[in-house]
């Protein structure tokens, strides 16, 4: 008898998932950017903000639905960034302005 595969996702549910909102210009406006389930945790957020992937982030929301809370994580990751900032050797302008309108709030 053959197994069918299973519909429970192999990544545990027990973790900070990361989010980010993105600003697509006056015209598309805002927008909580589509991100794969196993992508949405800090180390590949950061690897993506260095290598430019989002157009303007603006804010980044952290939250663990098992523990039961959610967070602004903007100021903490943006902090964490400037900290690898001596490891980046081309910054990507996105990753510039994002810290900058961090730094700001």
């Amino acid at each position: 008898m053959s197994h069918s595969p299973s519909l429970v996702p192999q990544i545990s549910t027990d973790r900070d998932v990361y989010l980010v909102l993105d600003d697509f210009g006056r015209r598309l406006g805002r927008a909580w950017c589509e991100t794969a389930e196993e992508d949405a945790n800090r180390e590949t957020l950061l690897r993506h903000l260095a290598e430019g992937q989002y157009l303007h982030p603006t804010r980044i929301v952290a939250f663990n639905t098992a523990e039961g809370w959610s967070r602004d994580a903007t100021a903490e990751i943006a902090d964490e960034l400037r900290r690898r900032f001596v490891e980046l050797e081309e910054t990507d302008p996105s990753l510039l302005e994002f810290l900058e309108r961090a730094a700001r709030h």
